[in-house]
């Protein structure tokens, strides 16, 4: 099973070279997957029909209970054998439907062949999340393929709609899932089946919701608009989708859950008249149309209907007959579809009041056409007409609500026989005073896919009894029925028999009736669904526009206390609902009255940032509150958290002061009495909430602490540091996931603030600039006195002299040129002592950042430049690639991120170890070392530029300077 799924997905991925080196003709080596899927799918047969199944699984998320379980039983045979042999009789009719020379035609291939890959495995999966994966996955694909011909709006619009409904629709069907996987206290789809959770509240919600996302998937009213939007796209996305394939899956759901949930009070009601008027509405639409794409459309969505309706009525023979005609639909109505892409390729127009005479022109496709619709119309001896007699049958003798449903059918069937009729005449017949319309031949392989479909649907009609053992194998899934129904062309004359026979006398009259009919329909119209969902978009956007007008103020202030206040209010609903302090063990104030100094420093450090209007103390202030936590780690005996905090405090204070540099001294904001006083108690009343919040989550405690155990974990693998061995082993996919979002956020910062791309020329340019700048220092020194006692000025740093002397500090330049080799290799030490010691990666590459900063705020942006002379993406992307090479190579052994240690000897160092924390380590110090120097030169080196452009000492053009200094 799943190597034949794995194949789908495979060979879609090789569509575009192969489409490029065959052109067309590579759908033919592209139907093979399904192909090979169909024929599997008959030798299982027996299997199926026996009522034994074939199961596969893999544990995806154990913890949780979550798995890959696939399962092919009696209805997933008969969805399989639809799924992949008409997706490759599609495909193959795609090799003559399109051209060599057809616009995106490898990606289009791609596509259709990932989504039958998707279908097999959603009606295969046996586990309700594994089903919502690969359920949303067809969604993906059929917005993808619905949308093939993106350079039209109509064609853009329709996928999105598409998209839109199933989404919306998938998502509370997610929802569903989950509850009934609660209730049920598994997932599996065959254990929820075999033994359903009581009918409970939850559970009739978790059912609406399910019927959501199988109802807007299969087009039912309300979310019936979709479907006919849907026919932009190319004729075999409309055979395959929308008639085999995915509007299916939503009936195959209902089909599917209906022996557990038929009995729920809010299944019936909903199922029996949301698909009854679906089948009327659909009908009665399809009377008034022109196009035949948009008459089968509307066909189709009055079939689902009809088909929801059978499949949830929740009876043995009711599902017999509703399985019955989901064969018989997809081998009448993906003909019909693969027919009008014949008919408008050979005439180049669909509509039917320009078509004229194509039956003579075109005998063999008319031929096909009359022979699926025949079926359609439930016209005997087809597989139609036996589906619909068992419906009929089922129906008349269920209870009082499905007789009513049976008057719904029958007025559908006719309205089925009369737009069938409508779509042979406007197809095929000549009309009288319009010429008949020029036509070009078609060939045997365009013909040969829709005519093997509709020539089964004529076969499987006297032979319909050979397929109920598999359909009864589903149907017995159900509770037994006094008189079960068995499959026949023939059960003698009765009242189902009647009943048709007034169906297509009905349709018929609706036919040669069809210009009143045609008049009154569209007299009495509604608003068309579409028109509504357009309307409802557009007032969405009105809405959000003028949502976005009201709340989007432009005051960071505002956001902030909107923000906190949400926060305060949601806390303090819990609080007081819940009460958790009740029985709650109060924890100690403090371990060491140490602490409570500490904290009552920070506090205040706190309280004083909400009166002072200078930025630069505002800035001091609260990097004096991180200072305070760092100590507090300190008391509490946490120097890992300490070290790293100090240094990201520091790092923080240095990146807030180069961005001060160009924003004004005082905060600018003007901001009323009354305001700046409620900002005071918001931000006491959000901290003392926050603290509460954790003093409670401390009194709650119930188990042990899990620090003693972490501490033998880490000591069995002969390690000491706690803190640095769960960031790079027991927990280094958060670590992983950490680095990569600190990456992102760098280069997002930092490109918000480069108002250019980035070339490997800048650091070119830069030192270029350098250079000038040297010359100018030696200009500066040129104008000092000359003579035979003045020694030349020394520098400390590689370009002291680059800036003026009014901003040069010899004190600074000597302590940074002391320092900076010092803290290059404390980082270092910190980086390999993680093991052991406090330190780690990341807070070594904060120190090495540290060391970077130092000569940039001692020399400026030109020894920023000769201290690192490579670009910071470089470091950002060697880390990031390091400690994923690093994870990826744990499945050497089988698992990711798997530790190894190599012990070795030295002859002067004496014994040593290796082990792959450190080297994952190692790619956060470089990721870390980066991203500091990628902010430093972007809010440091880069805002001093803009400052020299705006003095006029830069040129604009970033050349050499005009003249003077450039600081």
């Amino acid at each position: 099973m799943i190597a034949l799924i794995v194949a789908h997905f495979a060979l879609a991925a090789c569509a575009g070279p192969l489409v490029h080196r065959l052109g067309r003709r590579a759908f033919v080596v592209l139907a093979t997957p399904p192909a090979a899927a169909t024929v599997w799918a008959l030798t299982r047969w027996n299997t199926a029909a026996s009522g034994g199944a074939d199961t596969w699984s893999w544990q995806w998320i154990p913890d949780y209970g979550v798995a890959v379980d696939l399962r092919l039983d009696a209805l997933s045979e008969l969805m399989v054998l639809l799924a992949a042999g008409v997706g490759a009789l599609v495909l193959l009719y795609c090799a003559s439907y399109f051209t060599d020379d057809t616009p995106q035609l490898g990606r289009f291939a791609g596509n259709l062949l990932a989504f039958a890959g998707a279908m097999l495995a959603l009606v295969l999966a046996d586990d309700l999340i594994t089903l919502y994966v690969f359920w949303e996955l067809t969604t993906v694909f059929s917005y993808l393929l619905i949308g093939h011909g993106s350079e039209h709006r109509h064609s853009r619009r329709s996928a999105l709609q598409a998209l839109v409904v199933t989404t919306l629709g998938g998502l509370a069907m997610l929802v569903g899932f989950l509850i009934l996987g609660h209730a049920a206290g598994t997932y599996r789809i065959s254990a929820i089946v075999a033994d359903p959770p009581e009918a409970t509240l939850a559970v009739s919600v978790a059912v609406v919701l399910v019927l959501c996302g199988a109802l807007s998937k299969s087009a039912i009213w309300p979310f019936s608009m979709w479907l006919p939007n849907a026919m932009a796209a190319p004729t075999p996305v409309s055979a395959y989708l929308h008639a085999a394939a995915m509007v299916k899956a939503g009936v195959y759901l209902v089909a599917r859950l209906a022996p557990a949930f038929a009995d729920v009070p809010v299944w019936k009601p909903v199922v029996l008249v949301l698909g009854g008027a679906t089948m009327l509405l659909g009908g009665w639409r399809a009377l008034r149309l022109n196009d035949l794409k948009l008459v089968l459309a509307y066909g189709t969505v009055s079939q689902l209907g009809f088909l929801t309706l059978l499949a949830g009525t929740g009876n043995r023979n009711a599902a017999l007959a509703a399985v019955a005609m989901i064969l018989g639909h997809a081998l009448f109505k993906a003909p019909l579809f693969l027919v009008t892409g014949i008919v408008d390729h050979a005439t180049g127009t669909r509509d039917l009041r320009r078509l004229s005479g194509v039956g003579r022109s075109l005998p063999y496709v008319a031929a096909v056409a009359v022979l699926a619709a025949a079926s359609m119309a439930a016209l005997p001896p087809l597989l139609g007409f036996a589906a619909k007699e068992a419906a009929f049958e089922a129906l008349l003798h269920g209870t009082t609500a499905e007789r009513w449903a049976l008057a719904v059918v029958v007025a559908g069937s006719a309205l089925t026989t009369a737009y069938t009729l409508r779509f042979v005449w406007g197809a095929f017949a000549r009309k009288p005073g319009l010429p008949d319309t020029p036509v070009h031949g078609v060939g045997w392989a365009f013909l040969a896919p829709p005519a093997l479909l509709a020539v089964l649907g004529l076969v499987l009609g006297p032979g319909v009894g050979w397929t109920d053992r598999l359909l009864g194998a589903y149907a017995d899934t159900f509770p037994a029925d006094p008189h079960p129904y068995h499959l026949a062309l023939w059960h003698g004359l009765g009242t189902a028999l009647l009943l048709s026979a007034l169906a297509w006398a009905a349709g018929a009259v609706l036919f040669l009736g069809r210009t009143h009919v045609t008049r009154i329909s569209r007299r009495i119209a509604w608003p068309t669904a579409d028109s509504v969902f357009g309307h409802l978009l557009l007032g969405q956007e009105r809405l959000a526009l003028q949502v976005t007008g009201f709340i989007q103020r432009g005051s960071l202030s505002v956001y902030l206390a909107t923000t906190l206040l949400v926060m305060l209010a949601g806390q303090l609903a819990v609080l007081v609902v819940d009460t958790p302090w009740d029985g709650a063990v109060r924890p100690r104030l403090w371990d060491n009255p140490l602490q409570g100094a500490v904290a009552a420093l920070t506090c205040a450090a706190a309280l004083l940032c909400l009166t002072v209007r200078r930025r630069m103390k505002a800035v001091v202030l609260a990097g004096l509150t991180g200072y305070g936590a760092a100590l507090l780690f300190v008391v509490q005996g946490a120097p890992d958290l300490a070290l790293t905090q100090f240094c990201v405090e520091t790092v923080s204070m240095i990146v807030f002061v180069l961005v001060l540099r160009r924003m004004p001294v005082h905060f600018q904001e003007t901001v009323s009495t009354w305001r700046r006083a409620a900002r005071i108690p918001v931000a006491l009343a959000s901290a003392a909430t926050v603290g509460v919040g954790l003093w409670v989550a401390a009194a709650a405690r119930t188990a042990q602490p899990a620090g003693a155990a972490m501490v033998e974990e880490v000591a069995d693998h002969g390690l000491k540091d706690v803190v640095a061995t769960i960031l790079v082993d027991l927990r280094a996919w958060d670590t992983m996931g950490e680095s990569a979002v600190l990456a992102a956020a760098a280069i997002g910062v930092t490109s918000l603030i480069y108002l250019h791309r980035r070339s490997e020329g800048t650091m070119a340019q830069e030192e270029l600039q350098g250079r000038t700048a040297w010359s100018l220092s030696a200009q500066h020194s040129a104008r000092l006195p000359q003579g035979d006692d003045v020694a030349p000025e020394r520098s400390w740093l590689a370009a002291g002299s680059t800036l003026a002397p009014e901003h040069r500090s010899i004190v600074f330049e000597v302590v940074a040129r002391l320092l900076f080799h010092p803290i290059l290799v404390l980082s270092v030490y910190l980086l390999f002592c993680a093991e052991s010691l406090p330190g780690g990666g990341f807070v070594a590459g904060l120190v090495a950042g540290l060391a970077m900063i130092t000569r940039y705020l001692a020399g400026g942006r030109f020894e920023l430049a000769e201290a690192a002379p490579l670009q910071p993406g470089l470091f950002t992307g060697l880390g990031l690639f390091i400690s994923t090479g690093v994870g990826l190579l744990g499945l050497v052994d089988g698992t990711v991120l798997h530790a190894f240690t190599y012990h070795g000897h030295l002859p002067v160092f004496g014994d040593y170890h290796l082990s792959t924390s450190v080297l994952f380590d190692f790619g956060v110090y470089l990721l870390v070392l980066g991203v500091v120097l990628d902010i430093v030169r972007a809010l440091g080196a880069k805002v001093d530029r803009q400052i020299e452009r705006a003095a006029g000492v830069l040129a604009p053009e970033g050349g050499p300077e005009a003249g003077g200094s450039p600081r």
